[in-house]
């Protein structure tokens, strides 16, 4: 069985997706929910795979002083709140805080302990803005790593959406960019083999959402899956994908009966 790691942080304006908000017609605070919206579908899709969700949050002692908390949550208490809207049955999901300064060192620590210490068969780590990571995805990722040691799930720019191990490698500035070809040396230089999924938008800059709501607004025509929570925000925000000038795509927002 695998257990699927996804780094969590409380959905605060300014701190989560800094680069969406400055590149993309969404304010910090609408920024901050839409990664609270793709979170809780990655919770979600985890939370119904053949796997065990494991939320690694970050704790209050992480969030620079900018960011602290002003009201009556704490960042874990943000986080499981998350959970519980995303989940039918909250104890679906095992809550640890992280350990380390970096997404490498967080995420090598988790896999570490979690394959050495605990004994876990496979671990992956999701980094929770990726919302089209379905169950489907997270099951045939659990049945590559029977045949292979590490298993990526290739984003734009040479991110990664997933990262599955059976066994660890070397994880100091394992996901240095390009975070693919990082971790695939990484992998092979441990001996290890390495299989990959398909690819799929990791939403983190204007670009990458516009790319994700056209997506999105194809799937729905179509009739195709969407992921519940991203895209009843992204129809509340009147986020569109449109033909600009000289041709190229760019995203608009549309008048909306609640704006």
């Amino acid at each position: 069985m695998t257990v699927i790691v996804v780094p969590a942080a409380p959905p605060r304006p300014g701190l989560v997706l800094p680069e969406l908000a400055a590149s993309s017609p969404l304010s910090e605070r609408e920024a901050a929910d839409l990664y609270a919206a793709m979170l809780k579908d990655t919770f979600r899709a985890a939370a119904r795979s053949g796997g065990d969700l494991l939320v690694n949050y970050r704790d209050e002692e992480s969030i620079p002083d900018e960011f602290a908390d002003t009201g009556d949550q704490s960042a874990e208490a943000e986080v499981r709140a998350l959970a519980a809207d995303a989940l039918a049955d909250p104890d679906d999901a095992r809550f640890e805080v992280q350990v380390g300064s970096t997404f490498s060192a967080r995420a090598g620590n988790a896999v570490t302990h979690l394959l050495d210490e605990e004994g876990v068969q496979s671990v992956a780590v999701a980094p929770g803005t990726a919302p089209l990571l379905t169950r489907t995805e997270i099951d045939s990722a659990a049945m590559k790593l029977r045949r292979n040691e590490v298993v990526l799930g290739p984003s734009e720019r040479g991110r990664v959406h997933f990262a599955g191990f059976t066994d660890t490698i070397d994880f100091e500035d394992a996901y240095a960019a390009p975070e693919i070809e990082t971790l695939t040396n990484r992998a092979v230089d441990a001996g290890h083999d390495v299989d990959f999924l398909p690819a799929a938008t990791r939403v983190e800059t204007g670009a990458d959402l516009l790319s994700q709501v056209a997506t999105l607004t194809a799937r729905a025509t179509a009739g195709r899956f969407v992921p519940e929570h991203t895209a009843a925000l992204v129809r509340e925000l009147g986020l569109r994908a449109v033909e600009g000038d000289g041709g190229e795509p760019e995203l608009v927002r549309e008048e909306t009966d609640s704006s």
